[in-house]
């Protein structure tokens, strides 16, 4: 425990008999009541203190959030379902991504397409991906502007998917155009 850490329980302890103190001199009358009072405040204080202190741990593990580590460093914690989301803008939309190294090229959901901009049922379904769930048609399509924490990209090769997806994937065509990728103490780091 550092010196600082350790003045400031210092002062809490000693407000904490301040408070304690002047408590039962006020109840000296009733102090079994005032002992279930006093305990309950306690429980209180001791609540309010760990959840302050661990509200960043929770708010990690409950929502994640890409954040810009330095210019051209975009840092993207691990979220709970083991996975590392991305939100890029597209044509000005937010759409939300799976990363997935594993897909040779960034996969639209039919619904993200429609929310972009693209009308999913005039697509031509020309191309095949074979997926876990078996082969599926895409339709290729050029995406006028890819943006990620203010790194914008132009001309971005895309596919629509023909199936039901739950998310889109964001895969190679788009992770390539990065200088680096990392994964790391639970972080995927971008830089270029």
């Amino acid at each position: 425990m550092e010196t600082d850490q350790f003045m400031q329980l210092t002062y809490l302890v000693l407000l904490g008999l301040a408070i304690a103190g002047s408590a039962i001199v006020a109840g000296r009358n009733n102090l079994g009541k005032m002992a279930q009072q006093a305990v309950v405040w306690a429980l209180i204080f001791v609540g309010v203190i760990a959840a302050y202190g661990l509200w960043d741990d929770v708010r990690n593990d409950v929502a994640p959030r890409q954040a810009v580590i330095e210019g051209g460093t975009i840092g993207v914690p691990r979220s709970p379902d083991g996975h590392y989301h991305l939100t890029l803008d597209i044509n000005g939309e937010p759409v939300r991504f799976v990363v997935d190294t594993g897909a040779t090229q960034m996969v639209l959901s039919q619904r993200d397409a429609a929310r972009i901009g693209l009308d999913p049922a005039s697509l031509d379904y020309v191309g095949r991906a074979f997926t876990a769930n078996g082969e599926v048609r895409t339709a290729p399509v050029i995406l006028s502007e890819v943006s990620l924490e203010g790194i914008t990209d132009r001309g971005v090769q895309a596919v629509v998917n023909g199936g039901a997806m739950d998310s889109s994937l964001l895969g190679m065509s788009y992770l390539r155009l990065w200088d680096r990728i990392e994964i790391a103490d639970n972080q995927l780091v971008l830089q270029r």
